[in-house]
């Protein structure tokens, strides 16, 4: 069993899900990958969440142990020996520390990107409220105010779809691709009342996004989420996906 790299608490998962063109993913698709579709429909996902936590190979990092990201992913899977495996591709990771940014960019040739970020987290009554806000040029948001309760992700919902993948790609070029796995329990998530989103996506993920500003997201949710590791056998080690 590949050893834990990374320990840390994915919490308050502010989740908006798009309906997309999987044309417009095609150059973000890494080898030997396909999309995973949902009901017959391509999806990306606005994720903000909480880092809490966060220890790498055992040690907690100063200045980096609870931290925002937000980013935007979409669904793939990939056939391996033993059976389909189902991951998620990064399109862009937002972060608030440019040692975060720099790692994942040079060791692991992510797509991270440093921004000033905030979060707010407030309880009124049974009524719980998550926001993540991140700056380019201005200020984009995500708010999601849902009832203060938890709830079990229903089988075959879309709640599941989007959570249960459970392994990492990333494109190293036309014939390589790396992939990592990412261990958590099952989900519970918050009934969702209301939400908005601000975000000026063509600025913050590029011109082939800049609809979604005026799209309305297919579902929201937010997740509570857990204690999560990621694996450091693939990760590190850069496992090419053979042709």
């Amino acid at each position: 069993m590949a050893k834990t790299f990374l320990k840390a608490e994915w919490r308050k998962l502010a989740m908006a899900n798009y309906v997309i063109d999987p044309d417009l993913l095609a150059s973000y698709l890494p080898h030997k990958t396909e999309l995973d579709l949902w009901n017959g429909k391509c999806y990306v996902s606005l994720v903000g969440f909480m880092f809490l936590n966060t220890k790498l190979k055992g040690l907690p990092i100063p200045f980096h142990t609870n931290f925002e990201e937000v980013n935007l992913r979409f669904y793939v899977r990939h056939k391996a020996a033993d059976g389909w495996k189902r991951g998620v591709v990064f399109v862009k990771e937002i972060v608030p520390r440019p040692a975060l940014t720099f790692v994942a960019n040079t060791v692991y040739n992510e797509n991270y990107e440093t921004m000033r970020m905030d979060h707010s987290c407030q309880v009124t009554g049974d009524e719980l409220s998550v926001e993540y806000k991140w700056k380019k040029e201005k200020w984009n948001s995500f708010r999601i105010t849902a009832e203060n309760q938890l709830i079990t992700i229903g089988e075959g919902s879309d709640e599941e779809f989007i959570t249960e993948h459970y392994w990492g790609y990333t494109k190293l070029g036309e014939h390589k691709t790396s992939e990592y796995e990412v261990t958590h329990p099952r989900w519970q998530v918050y009934p969702v009342k209301e939400y908005n989103i601000d975000v000026d996506f063509e600025n913050v993920y590029g011109k082939e996004f800049g609809f979604l500003k005026d799209e309305k997201p297919e579902s929201v949710f937010l997740a509570e989420g857990s204690v999560i590791e990621v694996k450091a056998g693939n990760n590190v080690e850069m496992i090419v996906i053979e042709s």
